[in-house]
């Protein structure tokens, strides 16, 4: 069915986030804001007790003298304060500067020094480590607010102490909150996302408030959510993901339950019972992997009745999505399976999603498809922190699988010179902080963003990305290779890997360097005689190193000739964000993986 993309609400849309935020209290003063953990149970606040708080904190902003577009640091994983002091941030007309708790402290140090932040929330004593080790590089901080961590009273100090003194400033100023929200301007900075990136020092991506306020007031206008939706928020609020969620949340008025912690994703959604969640595609292939090697494990007849129940949800999926009718023995199977299969799956995510949203990387369309033939809805959107994180996004009405949707309402994608993807509208970064020629060279001359991808539009305008145009390759042989495309059919077909990493460049054929799952490869192994095994001694294994090989088989029978992989090593550790070779958002640093293990590349070369 065709969406309505009426842009006439760009004109109407609210001047900034804090005017956003405050409306929204006022709208609805009694609704359930946030949910988050305490104790053995969730706590939940409206958006009334929400927005009492928020303003008791930007009022203490405002009275250790923040000032309008100064920057404050937010060094925390996600939580209900960091959305606090984010929301604060935004009422007291400062910029938030974020910083994921993983980054270590010569980079924090950096981040925070070429923000010039003035003050930084800190999470816990971890992160307050970070600054006091580093605090001669910092001459713009003043002062740490905690929320968990020790507080001295003078550097370091609670959030209820800033808090208190925000409380002193309303008494003094009462219009203090409504006064500077007006005086923010639509083009006002008010996020400084430092990207994590591949190569070199990260760089800060200038966002203003009408960016943020658009990205949610555009889901807005697709009526995608509405206040009667809870989303589940796990996502880094330091990446723009997260943060763009927030955002839709202000324009929607849905819940919010909130909780970092990637390892309590699964316990906390059987609870929690969201009708959304946003992810990275690493979610769904665990999920996906963890489930297919379960039923594998329990064999049988239950093992039978799933892999039938998927070989015909997929069938009556694609006859219904190229609208065909669906044949009565076909759909009598369907129903049982339903039963039997699909609603158990449906329940490990808590019985409600209408719709998960997934984003920040490719998802390989056989892994939707599998959920999709399960009931479940995976909606790929596409975007970039330079962008406010949303440009392209799948609608739970109009959407094609294997694409990454058609633009959002009152922005615009085109395909530039090289096939690459460009964008335009009031999405698009104010530039790159310090950095002059960084931006320039991000912009096209006619003033669309280059977003470096490969991609291609279709009759109805969706999107399908082929890869980073930097990391496609061409071998010796003169064959372009997308080695994404590789990588993420490899992911579908093998449930114990973790990544899979294609290399080729000016050789005369294709490797891979395959990091395994350490869940998936310990049940494996349990299964295998090889129980109690360390990682190492596992994925080495010969009876692994058949497993893995028997996959890459399969593979190679899916792809041209000259992608197939003709050799292959596992590695002996997972790529992690602690080891430098994954980004906080999941994404592979390539040329760290290439230079780290360079050796071992040249060797599946050697004659």
């Amino acid at each position: 069915m065709p969406i309505n993309h009426d842009t006439s609400f760009v004109e109407r849309m609210p001047r900034n986030v804090a005017l956003q935020f405050l409306t929204r209290v006022e709208t609805s003063p009694d609704r359930e804001a946030y949910r988050f953990p305490q104790g053995d149970g969730w706590e939940s606040v409206t958006w009334r007790e929400t927005g009492a708080r928020v303003s008791k904190l930007a009022a203490g902003l405002m009275a250790l003298g923040i000032e309008q577009e100064q920057r404050v640091g937010i060094a925390s994983g996600t939580r209900f304060e960091w959305v606090l002091a984010d929301l604060a941030n935004m009422c007291a007309g400062a910029a938030t500067t974020t910083v994921y708790p993983s980054t270590n402290a010569e980079d924090v140090a950096y981040i925070l020094g070429d923000s010039e932040c003035r003050v930084v929330f800190a999470e816990d004593d971890e992160q307050i480590a970070k600054l006091v080790a580093h605090k001669s590089e910092l001459p713009h901080l003043e002062k740490v607010v905690t929320f968990t961590g020790a507080a001295d009273g003078d550097w370091v100090i609670s959030m209820d102490d800033l808090a208190a003194l925000g409380e002193k400033h309303l008494a003094e100023h009462p219009d203090a909150i409504r006064e500077h929200a007006e005086a923010i301007g639509p083009d006002q900075l008010a996020t400084l996302i430092y990207t994590s990136g591949t190569t070199g020092r990260p760089k800060g991506v200038r966002l203003q408030h009408k960016a943020w306020v658009y990205e949610g007031e555009a889901i807005k206008a697709q009526g995608i959510l509405d206040e009667s939706d809870l989303q589940y928020l796990w996502l880094p609020m330091a990446h723009s993901f997260g943060k763009v969620l927030l955002s839709s949340q202000l324009a929607c008025g849905f819940a919010t339950a909130v909780d970092g912690r990637v390892d309590k994703i699964i316990d906390n959604l059987a609870v929690v019972k969201p009708t959304f969640m946003g992810a990275a595609p690493r979610i769904f292939e665990k999920a996906h992997a963890r489930i297919v090697t379960m039923t594998a494990s329990e064999g049988g007849a239950k093992e039978k009745i799933a892999t039938q129940a998927f070989k015909v949800g997929i069938q009556v999926d694609r006859l219904k999505r190229e609208g065909k009718s669906v044949p009565l023995p076909l759909k009598l199977q369907h129903g049982l399976f339903d039963k039997l299969v699909f609603s158990k799956v449906r329940d490990r995510f808590g019985g409600r999603v209408r719709f998960f949203i997934s984003g920040s990387a490719a998802l390989n369309a056989e892994i939707a498809e599998w959920f999709h033939a399960a009931g479940i809805l995976i909606l790929e959107g596409y975007g970039m922190t330079e962008n406010a994180a949303g440009a392209t996004v799948n609608h739970p009405d109009h959407y094609k699988i294997g694409t990454v949707g058609p633009a959002i309402p009152g922005a615009e994608v085109r395909i530039g010179e090289g096939d690459e993807v460009q964008l335009r509208g009031p999405h698009i970064m104010d530039g790159y902080h310090n950095l002059p020629e960084a931006t320039a060279a991000a912009f096209t001359e006619d003033g669309w963003l280059r977003t470096g991808d490969k991609g291609s539009l279709d009759a109805d305008g969706f999107l399908t990305i082929t890869g980073r145009i930097k990391d496609l390759f061409k071998t010796s042989g003169g064959k372009y290779i997308a080695p994404s495309a590789i990588e993420s059919k490899f992911k579908a077909i093998c449930p114990y890997v973790s990544q899979f990493m294609v290399f080729g460049n000016e050789r005369n054929y294709c490797v891979a360097l395959i990091a395994l799952d350490p869940d998936a490869i310990a049940g494996w192994a349990e299964e295998n005689g090889l129980g109690g095994k360390s990682y190492t001694e596992i994925v080495t294994s010969d009876a692994a190193q058949a497993m893995v090989g028997d996959y890459v088989e399969q593979l190679n029978g899916r792809l041209n000739r000259w992608e197939t992989i003709k050799k292959w090593r596992v590695l002996d550790h997972d790529l992690t964000i602690e080891s430098g070779e994954l980004t906080p958002s999941m994404k592979v640093k390539r040329n760290v993986v290439e230079d780290n293990n360079k050796a071992l590349i040249d060797a599946l070369y050697a004659s």
